[in-house]
């Protein structure tokens, strides 16, 4: 499992599964997007406007890739 985090999209990314495949993008939420791939297993989740709806510290307490744009 990966997890990035990008700040200036406060966009967070969790990717289960690293197995190169077809995926397809199911919007569960206005601000949840699921990545199905075969087998209709759940392999990402994208969530949108992040920071507003989780606490990134508290929820993440090991170490995650952060994306900064300058």
């Amino acid at each position: 499992m990966k997890i990035y985090y990008d700040d200036k999209k406060d966009l967070l990314y969790i990717r289960f599964d690293e197995k190169n495949q077809q995926i397809i993008n199911k919007r569960v939420t206005e601000d949840i997007v699921l990545d199905i791939g075969e087998e209709d297993k759940i392999v990402g989740m994208e969530i949108l406007g992040a920071s507003k709806l989780l606490n990134l510290r508290e929820l993440l307490p090991v170490s995650y890739e952060l994306e900064t744009h300058s």
